[in-house]
Parts: C-alpha cells; structure tokens; sequence
C-alpha cells in the first residue's frame, strides 16, 4: 500500500528508500526501544564467544523482564532467521552471560524472567516459506517488517500467516473472521507458552471465569494482530507493547492498562497506580466484578489499544 502526504487537499505519493546501512536501522531502533517495543537496552554486538563465534545485534529487557534479542537485514534474507534461532538456541545455555550484561547496563538489583524469551526479526519482507516454516516451528519469533520514506516516515508491522481459506470457510458459518484469526493465534500461543490462559482461571468462580472469557474475546476482536501472553502473575495482551494485562482473582478481575492515569478521568472501578506496586505492566487499574463494569472498562481498553498503535 502506497503512502500518500495530504497537502492543500490533494494527495501525493510518498516515495520509498531505505538505509544506507544495516547499521543505520539497528541504531535506531535501539535509541527507541522503549517507544517502539517497551524494552529495556542491554547491549549492541553482543559476542557470544569463540565457540559460537557470533555477534546478537540487539540485546534488552522486555517490559515483562523477559530477554529480548533483535537482528536486522536492510534487505530480504532467511539468514535472519536461521541466525535468530541460533542466538535463540545460544542465549538458553548462556543465561548467566545475559544476567551479567543485563545488570552491568541497568544495575544489579535488575529482574530476569526465564520463563519466556522474545526474538524480534526486523527487514523489509520475508519469503512465503519463512513465515510458514516460523509459524510450523510455534517459536516465538516475531516477525517485523518496515518501510522507510523520504519525508522520514519510518512503518513497522508485525507479519503473520493466515489461511484465507479458513477464513472463507469460517463466513460460511457465520463467524467474524477477526475474531476466528485473533482465537487461533491465541490457542497457537497458549499451546507454546509455559503459562496457559485455562491455568489463570482455574480454581475462580464461574463468574470471573465467564468474566475473563469476555475480556479475553473483546481485547482479541480489536485487531487480528493482538497476541495473548500468559505469564505467572497475569495474562498479558499486546502488540508490539504490552496493551492491557488481566489479573484474575477468586473475587473480581484487575485490569492494568497502558493509561498515563493523570490525563483521564478516573471512573469508580479505577484508580492510579503510577506510585504502588502491582503485577502488570500498566499504571491505570480498572477493577471487574460485573458485566456492567466491563462494559465502562471497554471504551479505556479501546483507548489504551489505539494510543498504543492500534
């Protein structure tokens, strides 16, 4: 799809360029990690020694304390690939080496959250059986691919696979397509993750279970692209950021949203919880004990999806 700059109400194509070098890509996203994927920067070039005699482009933190490793290509390669699941392999048998740089680049007391490792690729396409081979393998590798322009418009978007056919059979059934891409990916992640969505409700009410259930399919039916992550203390959902988090409970769900508190008006199952202490990454809490408080939730889930990217 072409970009087009409106000027004097007339549209003009924007033409596309790219970087002079690998290099160029890789220092900008790494001075924007935190606007682009709410991570933490670690290292640049990271080496991973004699015997594996490589070099990850990007290491860092994600917002769920999870490491994070990143690679590039200015131009399509399956060499990124295959390096990602190398680095992948490498950074399982090496945890102490990135707890070392991680701690060095963000001080001692930093958190590391084994429990799941995010491999972001980044180049301008990817061949059909890259995406189908990524997509068989169920590892969780992201897929990104960018467009940069001449008037300094760089877009990022997260690549996926999808049967069109499932889906022209699905509208036969009547089923929103968002909504059966959005269940699938959800089922592919919680079949991979070492957290699962049916673990968080077990042992809840009936009530919060049903509750969490229609959490769960309105933040998914916002994009086809939103992926659920399950982790120990919450169920995140996000993007390239972490969107929403839900906490469920035996009496009453808590949401976490990416709100600055401070610029909305806080309604009565909220509050700001920018100086306290809590599980999910998010400082606007929105407490779920009835239908009805989902329904006043619904529009600041909304809210936090699009100031997200969405």
């Amino acid at each position: 799809m072409p970009l087009f700059e409106i000027k004097q109400n007339s549209l003009k194509s924007v033409e596309k360029t790219n970087f002079s070098t690998e290099k160029d890509l890789q220092a900008l996203i790494e001075k924007n990690l935190e606007e682009i994927f709410s991570c933490r920067f670690v290292a640049t070039e990271f080496v991973t020694g004699k015997t594996h005699a490589g070099r990850i482009d990007t290491l860092a933190l994600s917002e769920d304390d999870n490491p994070v490793i990143i690679e590039y290509k200015k131009v399509e390669s399956s060499d990124l690939i295959n390096q990602s699941l190398f680095y992948l392999s490498w950074i399982y048998d090496h945890k102490g080496d990135f707890e070392l740089a991680a701690q060095k680049q963000l001080g001692s007391d930093v958190k590391v959250d084994w429990s799941d490792v995010r491999v972001i690729c980044i180049a301008p396409n990817y061949k059909k059986y890259d995406l189908h081979a990524v997509q068989v393998m169920g590892k969780n590798i992201e897929l990104w691919s960018y467009r940069l322009y001449d008037n300094s418009t760089l877009y990022l978007e997260e690549i996926f696979t999808r049967s069109y056919t499932e889906v022209s059979q699905t509208n036969k059934s009547g089923k929103n397509p968002v909504m059966v891409a959005a269940g699938k990916k959800a089922a592919l992640v919680r079949a991979t993750s070492t957290y699962t969505f049916e673990e968080h409700l077990k042992g809840k009410p009936g009530k919060f279970q049903e509750l969490a259930i229609q959490v769960q399919e309105y933040v998914l039916g916002l994009d086809p692209s939103m992926q659920e992550n399950p982790k120990k203390k919450y169920i995140a959902y996000k993007m390239s950021k972490n969107i929403v988090c839900m906490e469920v409970q035996k009496q009453k769900l808590i949401l976490y949203l990416k709100l600055d508190p401070t610029s909305l008006e806080i309604p009565s199952i909220g509050r700001d919880l920018t100086d306290i202490g809590h599980w999910g990454t998010g400082d606007f809490e929105l407490i779920i004990k009835t239908a009805e408080a989902l329904e006043i939730a619904k529009p600041y889930i909304e809210l936090a999806y699009k100031r997200m990217g969405g």
